[in-house]
């Protein structure tokens, strides 16, 4: 897919620059303040939604009828899966494509994005096994302190 930035300012102030360049590719408007947007005609917005639901829906079937080629599609597309212990990579895929699917059925893939970043997160941990054996504990709790719980009535 090709792309064209602007700044913002330029759809406010030139408009007959930024509208033309939609003929051929989608328009990235820069923010400074907030974060960025895209332009671009509903015929190509509304193929790659068609498109992505077929090829959501499509790799959820693979997914229900054979689980190991989903999960080894996964990892062709995800190469950190293999830092997640079995049983976590597991339940990885299959959420995962549940988000896929829920988000190609509903337009909203942000759950999607923000589950394949946490599990990337989770991956990156279990990549150092220092770091994973200092999180997975025991920890030393000599010098805790218990803390009331916020927003608790007193007597």
């Amino acid at each position: 897919m090709a792309t064209r930035t602007f700044p913002f300012s330029t759809l406010i102030n030139k408009q007959t620059s930024v509208f033309p360049a939609l003929e051929d590719a989608e328009v990235i408007l820069e923010r400074r303040d907030a974060e960025n947007l895209v332009l671009m005609r509903s015929g190509r917005f509304e193929a790659m939604v068609k498109g992505l639901s077929l090829a959501a829906r499509s790799l959820g079937i693979i997914a229900k009828a054979n689980r190991t080629l989903a999960e080894e599609v996964f990892a062709e597309e995800l190469p950190w899966l293999t830092w997640l212990p079995a049983d976590a990579r597991r339940e990885c895929v299959t959420e995962l494509l549940d988000q896929l699917l829920a988000g190609a059925d509903t337009g909203l893939l942000l759950p999607f994005s923000r589950a394949l970043r946490e599990w990337q997160s989770t991956a990156e941990v279990y990549s150092d096994p220092e770091l994973t054996r200092r999180l997975l504990g025991p920890f030393d709790t000599s010098e805790a302190a218990d803390v009331e719980r916020p927003g608790r009535a007193d007597g």
